[in-house]
């Protein structure tokens, strides 16, 4: 009889916080770029110099750390076999946030990646 690899509740909040703040990153760090325009050869130097005046760019990283903070905090708890596959979850979040807060399309192939994701999550974390 299979069953599904027991995580306690306060570690699930916990996953589900790191995946939060790394959606976070994600979103300002697009935000930021946006602002920053597109980079080529001739304004690479500029660009990366004014990364660190963007506020965006700067508080999705700080997302981003503290995402990889509470992650970490997961990895003294649940097994590796669990918790990165959950993690991949992101990818949900990084769909929804392209479609929502950046006007990105929402084909069929990209619903169907996020199905396979979940699809793929779900038999990664069952035991028999």
């Amino acid at each position: 009889m299979a069953q599904c690899e027991t995580v306690s509740f306060q570690e699930f909040c916990l996953l589900f916080a790191a995946v939060l703040a790394s959606g976070a990153g994600q979103f300002f760090l697009k935000a930021g770029a946006l602002k920053l325009g597109k980079v080529t050869a001739d304004n690479a130097i500029a660009h990366i110099i004014s990364m660190m005046t963007v506020p965006e760019l700067i508080i999705g990283l700080a997302c981003y750390g503290i995402g990889a903070i509470l992650y970490i905090l997961v990895l003294t708890r649940v097994k590796l076999s669990v918790a990165a596959p959950s993690a991949s979850m992101m990818y949900i979040f990084s769909v929804a946030i392209g479609y929502f807060a950046f006007q990105e399309a929402l084909t069929f192939n990209r619903l169907a990646g996020i199905g396979f994701v979940v699809c793929g999550v779900i038999l990664i974390a069952w035991q028999r």
